[in-house]
């Protein structure tokens, strides 16, 4: 495929699957317009870079629909300057996206290959990737005015909401019995509450399954 097809497929992402499912935010919008998921995206899966589905990556982890991320950073309204902390790097897609947005932020990804994948694809940026456990963030950077989980999860540990700034924002897709919805969720004092605002297929990130009931 030529550079002018992904450029075409990219214009047809925001016309048809950002603007008509509720990303109106025009930063949000230009950001996902400038970034070419393709970079970002396996080789033998690049006729599915911009296609409207989980994207495989590897076994167990995928690349989110361009709708979960677009509706996420809508709700979560990023603004330049402010210190982000993104969680699930992958192979540094939404990191390229939300770094036009705020400028320099760090990202978290546990996959070794991933992580270098995404150090390689963000060389020169103004990310600063950092391997280790998803769930438990990034607490040497904190606080944070924004944290994004990049997927699909059963519940945000107390860990990530620790290092919000009072006043803080996370934007993640929450499952709930099984359905997965994207919420964005405020830090006020110690009080921390999220709220559902559109269903969504979103990739599921390790690590953050919720402890199973014993049952006889």
């Amino acid at each position: 495929m030529t550079e002018q097809n992904f450029e075409h497929m990219r214009r047809a992402m925001v016309a048809s699957q950002l603007r008509t499912t509720g990303t109106n935010d025009p930063r949000v919008l230009a950001a996902m317009g400038e970034v070419p998921r393709e970079d970002f995206v396996p080789q033998g899966r690049l006729p599915l870079a911009y296609a409207d589905a989980l994207v495989p990556l590897k076994p167990g982890r995928d690349l989110n629909p361009p709708m979960a991320l677009g509706r996420l950073l809508t709700q979560a309204a990023p603004r330049e300057g402010e210190k982000a902390l993104l969680v699930g790097a992958a192979t540094g897609y939404s990191a390229a996206v939300l770094e036009r947005l705020v400028g320099a932020l760090i990202a978290v990804e546990e996959d070794a290959e991933l992580a270098a994948q995404a150090k390689a694809a963000l060389a020169g940026s103004g990310v600063t990737l950092i391997e280790g456990p998803l769930a438990k963030g990034w607490a040497k950077g904190a606080p944070y005015d924004l944290i994004l989980i990049d997927g699909a999860v059963e519940f945000v540990p107390d860990a990530l909401i620790g290092q919000l700034r009072d006043g803080g924002r996370l934007a993640a897709a929450i499952i709930e019995q099984g359905v997965t919805r994207l919420a964005i969720g405020r830090k006020a004092g110690a009080g921390f509450a999220m709220a559902a605002f559109a269903d969504a297929a979103a990739a599921v990130l390790p690590g953050f399954a919720k402890p199973r009931a014993f049952t006889f």
